[in-house]
């Protein structure tokens, strides 16, 4: 407890003792007459204690011409408003020439509702003064929203005056380093690209983030490179490129305004073309391979069944030469055939 609200409480205590010493020693007329001057008394030390607590804050209001009122500060106190943020966003916003009219402008009570809803109050009115001096159209509900919304308003602003690059691709984000896309003639190309961008506070609620501008940004690039010819007018001409990829208006929906791409590097990477030519070859050898084999593999089978089937009638041939003896024996004994030189 600071000095001041001791010396005020131990004047309280003096007063309240001196008037119970009274009360003890007057009529009924005198104590209702006490009662309300100690009742004053009460109050008035009340208004005292704010009064010495808030004091200093108020005076640097009042010199600040901040509009800032006692009954304010002694209500932040009981609403767990921090008065220090409050007073300090109203002297900022008035000396910075910004409204501060209870109406329209940043007044005490859209700070504390804003305060009471965990936004930024600094940020907030850091952002509103930076957009101010740079001419660009933001009110406090605007930044407020903006705030609330989980967006850094005031870094918002700052790319809206100070545009920043954005790499495509970002290493921190993909871990790649550069873009490969394939011309029509079947050269790679490997492209690392700079996109400068200023936020669209238009957009900044519900607009896209960065990493879909980088993503659009690196599909229309490898698009464009695929549409050419081949990769010598790439390389003499990366201007078309970026030319061709500003005009798709890829920044639609997006939390931010595409200033500028840029080609930072090119790479001649392999010759794709030629690899699958080569794949392509050695996919149809391997096949013209596996259909001789199988015609082989045919053939032999085919030869098998042959020799099987030569096999069979080497077989029944012998059958038969077999049964020739017994027919011959069996015609003998019935007479059908006889010896050379026998009668009949």
């Amino acid at each position: 407890m600071m000095l001041p609200e001791i010396l005020l409480a131990s004047s309280l205590a003096s007063v309240t003792s001196f008037t119970l010493s009274l009360v003890g020693q007057t009529g009924p007329m005198q104590v209702v007459t006490l009662a309300g001057l100690l009742f004053v008394l009460f109050l008035l030390a009340i208004l005292g204690f704010f009064f010495v607590r808030y004091g200093k804050l108020w005076f640097q209001a009042y010199m600040s011409v901040a509009d800032v009122s006692l009954v304010s500060l002694i209500r932040m106190h009981f609403t767990k408003v921090s008065p220090q943020v409050i007073v300090q966003a109203k002297v900022m916003s008035a000396q910075a020439g910004l409204s501060i009219d209870r109406r329209d402008g940043i007044s005490t009570r859209r700070l504390e509702a804003h305060y009471l809803a965990g936004g930024n109050v600094m940020n907030v009115i850091h952002a509103i003064i930076a957009a101010h001096r740079a001419e660009i159209p933001l009110d406090f509900d605007q930044a407020a929203a903006i705030d609330l919304a989980g967006r850094d308003v005031l870094d918002a602003v700052q790319t809206s005056v100070y545009p920043k690059v954005i790499d495509c691709p970002d290493p921190s984000r993909s871990g790649k380093t550069t873009l490969s896309a394939i011309t029509r003639n079947g050269i790679e190309l490997r492209v690392r690209a700079r996109v400068t961008v200023r936020t669209n506070i238009e957009q900044l609620i519900g607009g896209a983030t960065e990493d879909t501008v980088i993503a659009r940004v690196g599909e229309a690039i490898i698009s464009s490179i695929g549409s050419a010819e081949d990769h010598f007018k790439v390389l003499e001409n990366p201007d078309l490129i970026t030319r061709v990829v500003l005009s798709r208006g890829l920044d639609a929906q997006t939390a931010f305004e595409i200033v500028s791409i840029d080609i930072a590097d090119i790479d001649v990477g392999e010759n794709i073309g030629a690899r699958l030519q080569s794949d392509q070859a050695e996919a149809d050898t391997r096949v013209a391979r596996a259909q001789a084999e199988r015609r082989r593999a045919e053939a032999i089978a085919e030869e098998q069944q042959m020799k099987a089937k030569v096999a069979d009638n080497r077989s029944q041939l012998v059958l038969a030469e077999a049964k020739v003896p017994m027919a011959m024996a069996e015609a003998f004994r019935g007479g059908r055939i006889t010896a050379p030189g026998s009668r009949s």
